[in-house]
C-alpha cells in the first residue's frame, strides 16, 4: 500500500485532500455537538466516515477513479445540506468543491455533477435571496465549471502526450526501456498469482554496427524501424514487443512451455530474416529465450534470456537459443 502511495500522484491528492476534508468536518461536528446541535453534529461525523472510507478504499485497492468519483458526490451532497441548514454562506465553500470535483472525477462526471450542484444551490437559496444575487451565484458558479472543465481537459491531453513520449521509442513507436520493466514486473505478478506461463525473448541484429559504419545512421535508423514494423505484423494479440534498447529488442508473451517459445522464437526470427534489408544486403538476428519460472525479480528472468542469446551469438549468429 505504501509503494502504491508513493507512485500513483492521484492517489496522494485524494488522500490528502479527503482525509482534511474529514478532519475540518469532523471539527464542526464537535463544535456542533458543544453547541447544542447533536443532530448537525451526528451528520459532520457521518459524512467525516463517508469520506474517510473512501479514501481507504482508494488506499487499499489503489481505485482512484472510483474513490474520486465518490468523493465527488459527497462534497456536493454536502455543500447542498449546507445551503439547506446555513443558507447561502454555504455558497462560499461551494467554490472550492466545483473546483477540486474535477481533480477527482473525470472531466465529464464532474461537469455534470457541478452543473447538478449550481442548480441545486439556485433552487434551494433563489426564494431567499435577490433577483440580481442568484444571478450572480448561477454565473459566476457556472463560470468556474466551465472554466475547470477545459482547463481539466487540456491538463488530461498534455499529460497524455507525456506519458506517450515517457513510454514510447520515438523511432521505431514500441514501448521503451522503462515500460518494458513495468511490464515485466506485472507479468510476474500474474504468473506467481494465477500460474500463467510466460516466455521472454531478446532479439539483436547480426552485425548491425557495419550498417551503421559502412551506410551511416540514417541507415541505420531504417533497419530498427523496419524490424518494428515486422514484429508488430508477426506478433500474436498477446504478444508485446519492446525496444530494450541499440539493436536489441524484446518479446514478451504467453507460452504453454520451452517448446513453444522455441516456435515462437524461430517464427520471429525467420520472418526478420526473410524480410530485413540494409542497403548492403539482408541482415539476420539472433535470439535468445527463457521461460518464466520460479524468479522472483524480472531482472533474473531477463538474465536468463540474455545469457541465451550471447550462446547464440557465439555459436555463429541467426539462431535461436532457449535458456534450459
Amino acid at each position: 500500500m505504501l509503494h502504491r502511495f508513493r507512485k500513483n500522484s492521484q492517489l496522494r491528492l485524494l488522500t490528502w485532500f479527503g482525509l482534511s476534508v474529514a478532519l475540518f468536518v469532523s471539527v464542526f461536528g464537535v463544535y456542533r455537538l458543544l453547541d447544542g446541535m447533536p443532530f448537525a453534529a451526528i451528520s459532520d461525523f457521518m459524512t467525516a466516515a463517508v469520506i474517510a472510507g473512501a479514501v481507504v478504499y482508494a488506499l487499499m485497492t489503489g481505485n482512484t477513479r472510483k474513490a474520486g468519483l465518490a468523493l465527488c458526490i459527497i462534497n456536493s451532497l454536502c455543500c447542498i445540506l449546507a445551503c439547506l441548514s446555513v443558507g447561502s454562506v454555504a455558497v462560499y465553500w461551494s467554490y472550492l468543491v466545483l473546483i477540486t470535483n474535477f481533480f477527482f472525477a473525470p472531466a465529464k462526471m464532474g461537469f455534470v455533477v457541478n452543473l447538478l450542484l449550481v442548480a441545486s444551490m439556485l433552487i434551494i437559496l433563489g426564494p431567499n435571496q435577490p433577483a440580481i444575487v442568484s444571478v450572480s451565484i448561477g454565473v459566476s458558479a457556472t463560470m468556474v465549471t466551465l472554466f475547470n472543465y477545459f482547463f481539466t481537459r487540456r491538463i488530461d491531453a498534455d499529460r497524455g502526450m507525456l506519458e506517450k513520449i515517457a513510454s514510447q521509442d520515438a523511432l521505431t513507436g514500441l514501448p521503451n526501456r522503462r515500460t518494458m520493466e513495468q511490464f515485466l514486473t506485472e507479468t510476474l505478478r500474474l504468473h506467481h498469482s494465477k500460474g500463467l506461463s510466460y516466455g521472454l525473448i531478446i532479439l539483436d541484429i547480426d552485425h548491425f554496427k557495419q550498417v551503421n559504419d559502412s551506410f551511416g545512421h540514417p541507415a541505420g535508423d531504417a533497419v530498427l524501424a523496419d524490424i518494428a514494423a515486422i514484429l508488430k505484423r508477426e506478433m500474436r494479440s498477446k504478444d508485446q514487443a519492446f525496444r530494450f534498447g541499440g539493436e536489441e529488442f524484446v518479446v514478451v508473451g504467453e507460452v504453454a512451455n520451452a517448446a513453444d517459445l522455441h516456435v515462437a522464437c524461430e517464427r520471429i526470427r525467420v520472418a526478420i530474416g526473410d524480410d530485413l534489408q540494409s542497403p548492403g544486403g539482408p541482415l539476420t538476428i539472433s535470439a535468445g529465450a527463457a521461460l518464466l519460472g520460479q524468479e522472483d525479480k524480472w531482472q533474473e528472468w531477463f538474465s536468463l534470456a540474455d545469457a541465451a542469446l550471447y550462446r547464440a551469438k557465439r555459436q555463429g549468429r541467426d539462431r535461436t537459443i532457449v535458456a534450459e
